[in-house]
C-alpha cells in the first residue's frame, strides 16, 4: 500500500514538472529568437527589459496553454494533448506578437516580427508533436494504469467498455456485484487502491463512498442527476452548521446580458470570417446533386421554445421522407460525399451563426434537440428538460466531452454539469476545446444499430 501511495505522489510530481517544462521549452526558443533577431531591431532595451519581455512571454504562453487544456500529458489522449499544445502556442504567439508590435515604431518592425514569430510557431509545432510523445511514452512506461475493483449495480450500461478504451490509465482487474455479502465486498475493496462504482442505488453508493474515504481508497463513480445538481451548491455560513443552497434558476440576468452581447459580437465576426468557406460549401452542395443548400430542423431550446435550426445539407434530398427521425450511422448511405466532409469538419454547423445572431441559440450551451427527440427522451428520462434552463448552443459541454452517439442520459448529465457550474471562463474553455473536437474521430461516430435500439437511454432516479 505504501509503495502505491508513493507512486501516486511521483505521478503528480511528474505531471506538474511536465506542465512547467513545456512552456519553459517554448520560452527558451523565443528567448533565442529575441536575442538573436528581434532585440536588434528594438532600441533602448537593457538586460532587465529583456528579462521582462521573456518573462512576459512565459506568462502569456502558460495562460494560453492552460486555456487550451494542454497540460494533460499522461491523462488525456496524445492527439488531444498535441492539438492543445499546438493551439496554445499559436494563440500565445499571436498575443505576444500584438504586444511586440506595440513596441515597434515603424512598419518594417511589424513585418519582421511577423516573419520571425511565424517561423518560431512552426518550429514550436514540431516540438509540440515530438516532446509530448516522448513524455507521454515515459509516463506510460513508468506509471502503470490504476488497478480498479468495479462494483456493479443492476443498471446495464457500457461503462466497462468506456473504461477499457483508456487502458493506459485504468485497468479493471475484478468485478463484484453489490448484492454480494458486505464482508466480501469490504474484503475486495481492501485489496485495491481504487474502486469504480457502476451505477449503484443511492443508499449503497453512500455507504461505499464513506468506506473509501475512511480508508483513503481512490473512488470513481458515475454521478446521479441529483449529485450534479448538488455540485452547483453554494455554502452558507450563517449558523454553526453547514448549509448548502441551490438557487436552481439557471443563469442570472447579468450573466444572460453578458452572454447575449458576446453571442452577437462573435456571430457577426464569425459570419464575416467564415463567409468564403460558407460560399464554397454552398457551391459544392449545389453542384453535387442540384438540391437545396440548407436543411432546416425544428429544435427545442430555452424554456421549451421551438425554432428552426439552419444547417448545410449533408444528406441526400428528402433523407427522412417517411417523416421519422432516423439518426445517422457511420456507413449511412444517405450522407453525400460533400456531406461526409462537412460533417467531419463541422462546416455543416456554420449557418447556425445566423440562428445565434437572431437570438434562437447561443455560442455555448446544451445542444438543442429535435422536437420529436425531446418528447421521446422525456418518456424515459423525465429530467431531460432540465437542459432547457439555458439557451441551446452551437457547441457545449456534451459536444466537447461526449460524442455524436452519446446516450441521452449522459448528455443530460454533461449539460447539467455546464448549467450548475456556469461561468464566462467555462464558456471560453468550451469554445477553445471545440476546435480540438475536429481532430477526434470518435466525436463524429454515428449510431450503431444496437445504440439506435437503446437511443432512449434510461432514467436512474
Amino acid at each position: 500500500m505504501k509503495i502505491t501511495k508513493h507512486v501516486q505522489t511521483y505521478r503528480r510530481i511528474y505531471q506538474r514538472t511536465v506542465n512547467f517544462m513545456m512552456p519553459l521549452i517554448y520560452t527558451m526558443m523565443f528567448t533565442y529568437v529575441w536575442y538573436s533577431e528581434l532585440n536588434k531591431i528594438v532600441h533602448g532595451f537593457l538586460n532587465k527589459g529583456n528579462l521582462l519581455i521573456i518573462l512576459m512571454y512565459f506568462v502569456v504562453n502558460y495562460v494560453a496553454l492552460k486555456l487550451w487544456n494542454a497540460f494533460g500529458i499522461g491523462m488525456h489522449k496524445l492527439v488531444s494533448v498535441v492539438v492543445s499544445q499546438a493551439m496554445g502556442v499559436l494563440f500565445g504567439n499571436m498575443a505576444m506578437y500584438l504586444e511586440l508590435i506595440l513596441i515597434g515604431a515603424h512598419i518594417n518592425f511589424l513585418f519582421v516580427v511577423f516573419q520571425k514569430m511565424a517561423l518560431l510557431t512552426v518550429v514550436q509545432w514540431v516540438v509540440a508533436l515530438v516532446i509530448p510523445y516522448i513524455l507521454n511514452t515515459i509516463y506510460i512506461n513508468i506509471f502503470p494504469p490504476h488497478k480498479i475493483l468495479q462494483i456493479n449495480g443492476d443498471y446495464d450500461n457500457d461503462l466497462g467498455e468506456k473504461i477499457k478504451s483508456r487502458e493506459d490509465r485504468y485497468q479493471v482487474c475484478e468485478e463484484i456485484s453489490i448484492h454480494e455479502p458486505w464482508e466480501e465486498i469490504e474484503k475486495k475493496m481492501r485489496s485495491y487502491r481504487a474502486v469504480l462504482l457502476n451505477d449503484l442505488d443511492a443508499h449503497e453508493q453512500v455507504k461505499i463512498i464513506k468506506y473509501c474515504y475512511a480508508h483513503s481508497i481512490r473512488l470513481y463513480f458515475t454521478p446521479k442527476i441529483s449529485d450534479i445538481i448538488i455540485k452547483g451548491s453554494d455554502t452558507i455560513n450563517y449558523f454553526d452548521s453547514p448549509l448548502f443552497v441551490n438557487r436552481n434558476i439557471g443563469l442570472t440576468i447579468e450573466q444572460r446580458i453578458i452572454k447575449r452581447t458576446l453571442d452577437i459580437v462573435i456571430s457577426l465576426v464569425g459570419l464575416i470570417v467564415a463567409s468564403p468557406i460558407m460560399l464554397v460549401t454552398a457551391i459544392c452542395i449545389k453542384a453535387y446533386d442540384h438540391g437545396p443548400v440548407f436543411y432546416r430542423q425544428e429544435r427545442t431550446t430555452f424554456r421549451g421554445k421551438n425554432f428552426w435550426m439552419i444547417k448545410f445539407r449533408s444528406m441526400i434530398e428528402n433523407a427522412e421522407a417517411d417523416g421519422k427521425a432516423n439518426p445517422a450511422s457511420d456507413d449511412d448511405d444517405r450522407i453525400t460525399p460533400v456531406g461526409r466532409f462537412i460533417r467531419k469538419t463541422r462546416i455543416d454547423e456554420l449557418p447556425q451563426l445566423i440562428n445565434i445572431l437572431k437570438g434562437d441559440m447561443s455560442i455555448v450551451g446544451p445542444r438543442p434537440e429535435r422536437v420529436e427527440h425531446m418528447e421521446k427522451y422525456a418518456e424515459v428520462v423525465p429530467e431531460f428538460d432540465y437542459r432547457l434552463k439555458v439557451k441551446g448552443g452551437l457547441t457545449g459541454y456534451a459536444q466537447v466531452y461526449g460524442k455524436y452517439n452519446t446516450t441521452p442520459l449522459d448528455k443530460l448529465k454533461m449539460d447539467l454539469m455546464y448549467i450548475v457550474n456556469y461561468s464566462l471562463l467555462l464558456d471560453i474553455q468550451i469554445f477553445f476545446e471545440t476546435v480540438k473536437v475536429i481532430f477526434k474521430n470518435e466525436a463524429t461516430e454515428g449510431f450503431t444499430e444496437k445504440q439506435k435500439e437503446k437511443l432512449n437511454g434510461g432514467s436512474e432516479e
